[in-house]
This record gives structure tokens, C-alpha cells and sequence, in this order.
């Protein structure tokens, strides 16, 4: 790794997996507030496949000039800090680049981003295995916050796609707030729902109380919630519109930095499963994005710097 240059992945036009280049960047200082992070991994999601297919540049959300970066979520240690940072240098970190409109993203050898959303990564807990909770662990303690309590009108709660990423962490924390949870997913993935503390099915009936939509099933998935149930979805840049007088929410992921370390700390504990399929180098980007988007894999492929 150069000391004035990091290498960092992104698209220029985005054409899928090929269009992605690894160009050089100059280091620069954090600034008040900020550290600056080798990266230790950083995991490939589906929303990244989405970048770098062109899919938000087509719908208009993405304004990059001159490129648009890759990648949300990472861990790694803190090489500096800026004024304001209590950090100290050599800290393993892990935390999350929101959104797609980017010039950066976590697909790098170094990082510049906001102390505030990062949390310190417990003694024991793999850095690569870390990475892979910030995004999905966020996104579904947030949708188990839009579901809230169970009401007076039942207790049953679907997760769809119970044994991908989000649907997993969705399936065992919906239980702390006292959902009955069944997860549907393929039947080869039985086992590992079942030990998530869920039921489990391969075919939802319709009537249940709430959906969460980690499999992006959307109308399907509204379509199996009983009349004035909850919805919440994962895609905020396709919201459904309310029906029959379901309560329709979407999930739009934040930064929290006490949610993450808590959830850090669960990983760490092994009360949650942290969900590593594969390491891959960062010059093998385009493979590990090929890979993904041939689906069927549980757990996250993570570049390796």
C-alpha cells in the first residue's frame, strides 16, 4: 500500500461487473470529527451489483460526475484521526457508508468517514467476520423497530427470504420484541432457520399479522398480510402503496453507532451468526460480483484489500 495513494473500487459507466476499475486516490487527512481506516474487509451486497449495473444512475438517484464508488459496510483499524476523535490509532472499528450516491465507497484499501457512526469491534470477533454486520444487522434491528410490539391483533410474523442476510438477523431479533417468527425460505435452508428459534415454511399461507420482506417478494409479500397487519419492506426506492389497511413501511438504513455495537457484541458473543461465504482480493471484484449475482448464497462474499 502506497502512503500517498490507496487503491479503491468504482464505475464510470456502469455496465456490470466488467465496468468496475480499480483506480488510485490521494490519501487524505480526516478532518473535525473524522478518522481515516485501513480497510480489513468489506462485504459485496446486492444493492452493489445494482451500482454497478446501472440500475440507480437509470432511475435517477445517482448524481456522480466523474464516478460513483462501491460497497456500505466494512471493518477495519484506524490509521488516524482528526480533531474531536477520542479513537485511538490502531482501534478495530467496523461501520457503514450509507447510501449509493458516492464518489467513495468501502471497496478500498482506505476509508475517510465520520467517527460518530463507528463502533469498536470486541476483543475475539474475526475483523472479516465483523464487516458483515454493519449493513444487514443495521437494516434488520431497524425494520424490527418498524414492526414494533406485537399488538392486540396477533403475534404472527413471516420473514421472507428467512435465510438470507437481512431476513436472518430479522428472524432472531423480531423474537426479543415477542413475535411468533416463521421464516420462509428454500427447504434446504430448514436447519439453519429452525436454529435461528423460528418455524419454519417453503409456502406462506396469507393472513399473517406481519411481513417482514427480507426476500424483496414486495406485492407478493403484501399480498400475504391479513387485512390492517403490518408491512415493511427493504426497498425504499420502490415503496408500496397501503392496501386493505395494512400499515406499509420501508426500511431506509442508518447509522447507529450503540445498535451496531450491541450487535457487535451479540456476534462476538455468538448469539448471532456472523455469515461469511468467501474472501476475495479487491482485484477479484468483478468475480466475486459475478458470483453473487448467480444467487443461492448464504452469507456474504468480503474483499479483501
Amino acid at each position: 500500500m502506497s502512503t500517498t495513494t490507496f487503491r479503491t473500487a468504482v464505475v464510470r459507466t456502469p455496465e456490470g461487473p466488467d465496468s468496475i476499475e480499480i483506480i488510485d486516490l490521494p490519501v487524505i487527512d480526516p478532518g473535525l470529527g473524522e478518522v481515516r481506516i485501513r480497510i480489513a474487509g468489506a462485504p459485496v451486497h446486492p444493492v452493489d451489483l445494482a451500482v454497478a449495473d446501472g440500475l440507480f444512475h437509470g432511475l435517477g438517484l445517482i448524481h456522480q460526475p466523474e464516478r460513483t464508488g462501491l460497497g456500505w459496510d466494512f471493518a477495519g483499524t484506524v490509521l488516524a484521526t482528526g480533531p474531536g476523535v477520542d479513537l485511538e490509532v490502531g482501534t478495530r472499528v467496523a461501520g457503514l457508508v450509507e447510501g449509493f450516491d458516492n464518489d467513495f465507497g468501502t471497496y478500498a484499501e482506505q476509508l475517510v468517514v465520520p467517527a460518530g457512526g463507528l463502533a469498536v469491534v470486541p476483543d475475539g470477533l474475526d475483523l472479516v467476520a465483523a464487516s458483515t454486520v454493519p449493513l444487514n444487522g443495521q437494516t434488520a434491528a431497524q425494520i424490527v423497530d418498524l414492526l414494533g410490539d406485537p399488538g392486540a391483533g396477533g403475534d404472527r410474523l413471516l420473514v421472507t427470504g428467512a435465510a438470507g442476510a437481512v431476513g436472518g438477523y430479522v428472524a432472531a431479533l423480531a423474537q426479543d420484541r415477542g413475535w411468533h417468527v416463521t421464516g420462509l425460505a428454500r427447504a434446504e435452508d430448514e436447519a439453519f432457520v429452525r436454529g435461528l428459534g423460528a418455524d419454519f415454511t417453503t409456502r406462506a399461507e396469507v393472513g399473517w399479522d406481519a411481513v417482514a420482506d427480507g426476500g424483496v417478494l414486495q406485492e407478493e409479500g403484501l399480498a400475504l398480510v391479513r387485512d390492517g397487519g403490518i408491512f415493511v419492506g427493504v426497498q425504499p426506492s420502490a415503496q408500496l402503496p397501503p392496501a386493505r389497511g395494512i400499515a406499509v413501511q420501508t426500511v431506509q438504513v442508518h447509522s447507529d453507532a450503540d445498535l451496531l455495537s450491541e450487535l457487535l457484541g451479540r456476534t462476538a458473543s455468538g448469539e448471532l451468526a456472523a455469515r461469511v461465504h468467501a474472501t476475495v482480493p479487491l482485484d477479484a471484484v468483478a468475480d466475486a460480483h459475478r458470483a453473487v449475482a448467480k444467487g443461492g448464497v448464504r452469507g456474504r462474499y468480503v474483499l479483501i484489500p
